[in-house]
């Protein structure tokens, strides 16, 4: 007879590492949220704060995984759902609050968030076959998505010296709609994701 909550008795302490980062992730989205209700550049930036605690999370979840040999395909499948938010979608969210509103703003971050989860999915399916005799997948194909934490250090430096909204860096072009330059880091970040032809050793 299954108990209530029988799935996440089943938890190890990977996978609750693995929510801590899905956790933090959520709480930037809503810290983008109060920023853009309130205005206070303290919310913003606690919320860029929680981004590099995901990443901890994230490294501490696949070390602790291997180290008590509890890895298995929910982790993993956790692991690549958590990383959507807290890499993908808030990173996503925290440029929207800092000024990069505009239409083709919108289709880069999209963009982006899409490279992500594009990039997340083929790591699923081709992880078995990029494993070697170690039992550990030896490189990623393009850059895993905790790269965007160097795109939210740039915006932490941007809203910590008052270069968002209007002032933000680079100001904004109008092709039709409006565009912030500052958003096409985002569209490199993406492109890089879903290269091919990067090939990254995976510690």
């Amino acid at each position: 007879m299954k108990r209530h909550f029988s799935m996440i008795r089943g938890f190890h302490l990977a996978d609750w590492l693995t929510l801590g980062n899905a956790f933090c992730g959520t709480g930037a989205v809503f810290a983008a949220m109060r920023f853009l209700q309130d205005g206070r550049t303290a919310d913003l930036l606690w919320g860029m704060a929680l981004i590099p605690l995901a990443f901890i999370f994230d490294a501490l979840d696949g070390w602790v995984a291997r180290h008590r040999h509890t890895a298995s395909t929910l982790g993993r499948e956790l692991d690549s759902l958590s990383d959507v938010i807290s890499f993908g979608v808030a990173p996503a969210a925290l440029a929207y609050a800092c000024g990069m509103q505009g239409g083709w703003d919108w289709v880069v971050l999209s963009y982006f968030v899409c490279c992500g989860v594009s990039r997340l999915a083929r790591y699923n399916v081709t992880a078995e076959s990029l494993t070697g005799d170690e039992g550990k997948v030896r490189y990623f194909e393009g850059t895993p998505i905790p790269t965007s934490l160097a795109l939210v250090v740039v915006l932490a430096v941007a809203a910590w010296q008052g270069r968002i909204g209007d002032a933000i860096w680079f100001g904004s072009v109008r092709l039709g709609w409006e565009l912030h330059p500052l958003v096409l880091l985002y569209a490199v970040s993406g492109s890089l994701m879903i290269s091919k032809t990067i090939r990254i050793p995976k510690p």
